[in-house]
């Protein structure tokens, strides 16, 4: 299952370490001084962006996670040691709130991009640095101070290179099953995908590689949470390119040109600059009889080209490649 959000996932960073009371006891060294050392600082939270992670679901089965705390402080001067930091690989496009509060409080972009989410606590001060010309034998020491604890929700909203939209039945798992190594499930009736579908379509002539994401299918009214509704139209937001895959053959008495008008439509009400994406339009299911007169009629009204592809018969499909390969989801006018 394609885990996009996690709430309430627990975290604390590592406490410092106490710093140490301590005395120098040596024998023919009297009065030898203080030499408590300071405790080491504890360990930090860090958020680590990795392109290789697709989703969130190792959150929803351990929302809870804990940097190491520091070591107390020794004699003879001797530091504690810092606690270890706890690493949390994220995918990128993570967005962390605060659950309590519904704030923003950070987002990771980049892969190996690494964020302080929680920073551990500092290491108490051993009494040999309080050791004086008038106190010289200090028995003062600092504790140390706890790390920073939180409970957030993770929200996935980058997911890949170009965003799969159509209509319910419109063939779009299909088509990225046919692009891609995505395995997603097909069937002959509305809303069979339920969750994001990742799949990687690869260039083996260039090592090239793009991440394609079928957004499961919208319908009129997407933007006031009808059928799949908000939850998955955030992640258009972040798709660096659209492609727009229109069913031809007219399935379920549908129109081709109330689809697409339709998609613009719902793409515009939920955020306007969503219109400014780079975008491709896909014209499937050509292998049917009516599809030809429908894409004419298509072209006349909305002033667009179209790549014509059949998932059906695979025609087109190797063109549709090249093309995404090429532009990267470049506009076809």
């Amino acid at each position: 299952m394609f885990v996009d959000e996690v709430h309430n996932v627990r975290l604390k960073a590592g406490n410092g370490g106490n710093g140490c009371l301590s005395f120098r006891r040596e024998k023919f060294i009297p009065k030898g001084g203080p030499n408590g050392g300071d405790g080491g600082n504890g360990g930090d939270v860090i958020l680590v962006g990795d392109e290789n992670i697709n989703d969130l679901s190792v959150y929803r089965f351990t929302p809870h996670a804990k940097a190491e705390n520091g070591k107390h402080g020794m004699g003879s001067e001797m530091h504690g040691k810092n606690g270890k930091h706890c690493f949390l690989k994220v995918p990128i496009g993570t967005v962390i709130i605060d659950s309590n509060t519904k704030n923003f409080v950070t987002e990771v972009v980049q892969h190996g991009q690494e964020t302080i989410l929680l920073k551990g606590g500092m290491g108490g001060k051993g009494n040999v640095n309080f050791k004086s010309s008038t106190n010289q034998a200090p028995r003062h020491t600092t504790s140390g101070t706890p790390g920073e604890e939180g409970i957030f929700d993770f929200i996935l909203k980058t997911i890949a290179d170009v965003g799969l939209i159509g209509f319910p039945n419109a063939g779009k798992s299909t088509l990225i099953g046919v692009l891609t190594d995505a395995t997603p499930k097909v069937a002959n009736y509305p809303f069979t995908t339920l969750h994001v579908q990742i799949g990687v379509m690869a260039d083996e002539s260039s090592d090239g590689k793009i991440i394609i994401a079928d957004i499961p299918g919208l319908i009129e009214g997407a933007h006031e949470n009808r059928g799949l509704g908000i939850r998955f139209l955030k992640h258009i937001e972040r798709c660096s390119s659209l492609l727009f895959l229109i069913d031809m053959a007219g399935t379920d008495d549908r129109s081709p040109v109330n689809d697409y008008t339709i998609l613009l439509e719902e793409l515009k009400c939920y955020a306007m600059d969503l219109l400014d994406k780079k975008y491709m339009v896909v014209a499937n299911k050509m292998d049917v009889g009516s599809a030809q007169e429908n894409v004419k009629i298509f072209k006349q009204i909305h002033k667009v080209d179209v790549v014509e592809i059949s998932c059906a018969t695979g025609s087109g499909i190797d063109n549709l490649k090249n093309l995404l390969f090429q532009s990267r989801g470049a506009k076809i006018l």
